[in-house]
């Protein structure tokens, strides 16, 4: 889907953690997930951060859980909410957004499946400082608090996970930081977004490709600036031949004076 064309839904249905799918067929369930019953039987535990535990640990996880799914805009918290617990993100992606008292608000970073939402503020009691709305429909697993925190008490494995997931989020943090405060212009802050978002792509015959799937609203919101502007400097990157945008794939044509602009 070309990222012009996306639009975001309406849908703002807040979720409890109740667990209202499980054990449902695949061809059943709601928004054609694919949904995991059980953490021990997931196919994809070995290769997520969080979930490559131990069988007994996952066994643990599966006792505390509840697994739902959730339709793209159901929020799962609120800024400023007290903690509940964390959501083990199963499918499907997770917009973190801070917001302002005057209604401004950034994306702080977009989680995927695997990841942990609401980390921060589960473990040290203070309340959630984002919002987190499903950038997509997803499959989550809630966890209470309390119970959280004696079961990373008791699985060494989990506690490290943890540990390796916060100093992602830390990173995450500090590549928002150099966007909107490092970068003197907007077309730095768009040339670092797009360096930062292509840089786990292995580049086939010198050029990096990737799947953009944010919109230019999305975008403008990562890096501190307007969706008119994103889409100017895309279209300007575009006719300079410094990218090039086949639908929803997203190529770097010209690395080094994308890196130059984001220098500068």
């Amino acid at each position: 889907m070309n990222p012009d064309d996306q639009t975001s839904s309406d849908n703002g249905a807040h979720a409890s953690g109740e667990s209202y799918n499980r054990g449902v067929e695949n061809n059943k369930t709601p928004y054609g997930l694919p949904v995991v019953d059980s953490c021990v039987t997931c196919p994809f535990h070995t290769e997520r951060i969080f979930c490559n535990l131990s069988k007994s640990a996952l066994q643990g996880l599966d006792a505390l859980s509840s697994t739902a799914s959730y339709p793209k805009g159901a929020v799962l918290f609120v800024q400023g909410q007290n903690p509940r617990g964390v959501f083990v993100l199963c499918h499907g992606r997770v917009k973190m957004t801070a917001s302002s008292s005057e209604g401004k608000s950034i994306i702080l970073r977009i989680a995927g499946a695997g990841e942990l939402i609401g980390l921060p503020g589960t473990l040290s009691g203070r309340p959630y400082e984002v919002t987190a709305e499903a950038f997509e429909p997803i499959q989550a697993s809630f966890i209470p608090r309390v119970p959280f925190l004696q079961f990373l008490r008791e699985h060494g494995d989990a506690a490290l996970s943890v540990a390796q997931i916060l100093t992602e989020i830390y990173q995450a943090t500090y590549r928002e930081v150099r966007y909107l405060g490092l970068s003197g212009s907007a077309e730095g802050k768009l040339a670092r977004f797009i360096l930062d978002f292509t840089e786990k792509s292995a580049p086939t015959n010198g050029q990096t490709s990737t799947t953009l799937t944010l919109t230019h609203e999305e975008i403008a919101e990562m890096i501190g600036t307007s969706r008119e502007t994103v889409s100017r400097l895309f279209a300007t990157f575009k006719r300079k031949k410094l990218i090039e945008v086949r639908g929803a794939t997203l190529i770097v044509g010209n690395k080094i004076n994308l890196e130059k602009l984001a220098e500068a």
